[in-house]
């Protein structure tokens, strides 16, 4: 099962424009030493939306060359158009990933019974792990419980990730389908409330800024050291917030651009953040101390 702090990683552009395959696996290899326990390339952090095909599947191949097998890579490899996410999940199972992320289809806003067939025809076209993802927020449409119960009948339907912000879908999904389907929150400031619910784990944002401190929320947890996670609990949530003052993935590739581990530079139609937005940022990286 994939569990603790699981890093939805950004993907580095060079001042040209092109993936800076340097800086994205020096940052997958950094991730790992300071205790992430899961990379997860071109996912909405990653600019999955203006990767061209052929970056999405190389980035990919550049994280699990990276991973080396230390930690399990989670491809994203979804899409609104079923073939072409298909085609996504094809790749990730050649390359070596270990599951997919896929994404409930945006903009065609599918019916219940669509979702379900979506997610069916690529699980029955790829004999690979498959973790939803379900996030409203940026899709329009969210999946219900009763559909994820379904499609948990399938043998690799194995997980959610839940960007819902609904603190009680934890606890009802675990209940509609059991204690072995994966749940993770696509939210980090939800962490401890979710994982109280019966969570097993996060896909975060912030650990790309501060992956030492996730991992340490996530190993104070599963060792019962609540002091300890409370304590990080707090310390964590100035960041929280101000990586979300704007449209991610602005702030979070502004703060690691701060750390030394890639540009800031993200792909019309985001821009570069305010700098209101930057003064928020390094602030609250000073607050959690991971930067100077």
């Amino acid at each position: 099962m994939f569990k603790g702090s699981l890093t939805a990683l950004v993907t580095p552009f060079s001042a040209s424009g092109g993936v800076d395959e340097t800086a994205f696996q020096s940052f997958a290899d950094w991730q790992i030493e300071q205790g992430t326990q899961g990379l997860i390339p071109v996912g909405t952090t990653g600019e999955s939306p203006t990767l061209t095909h052929d970056e999405h599947k190389r980035v990919v191949d550049l994280c699990v060359e990276a991973a080396a097998g230390r930690v399990p890579v989670i491809a994203g490899s979804g899409s609104n158009s079923t073939h072409e996410a298909i085609d996504f999940t094809r790749h990730a199972k050649q390359s070596g990933a270990d599951a997919a992320l896929v994404v409930t289809p945006y903009y065609n806003k599918p019916t219940q019974e669509g979702l379900y067939q979506h997610f069916k025809a690529i699980h029955d076209a790829v004999d690979l792990p498959i973790i939803i993802y379900n996030i409203p927020g940026r899709c329009v449409i969210d999946m219900s419980v009763e559909t994820m119960a379904r499609l948990a009948q399938l043998p690799n339907i194995v997980g959610v990730k839940d960007a819902t912000n609904d603190l009680v879908r934890p606890l009802a999904t675990r209940l509609a389908i059991g204690e072995d389907f994966c749940l993770l929150s696509g939210e980090d400031a939800t962490i401890a409330a979710f994982l109280a619910q019966g969570g097993h784990g996060c896909i975060s944002v912030t650990a790309n800024v501060a992956p030492a401190e996730c991992a340490a929320l996530h190993k104070a947890w599963a060792d019962g050291d609540l002091a300890t996670f409370a304590a990080l609990r707090d310390r964590l949530l100035p960041l929280h917030a101000a990586l979300f003052v704007e449209t991610s993935p602005g702030p979070v590739k502004y703060a690691v651009s701060l750390l030394g581990k890639c540009q800031a530079h993200t792909r019309l139609p985001l821009v570069p953040i305010k700098e209101t937005t930057c003064v928020a940022v390094e602030a609250a990286m000073r607050k959690v101390g991971v930067l100077a």
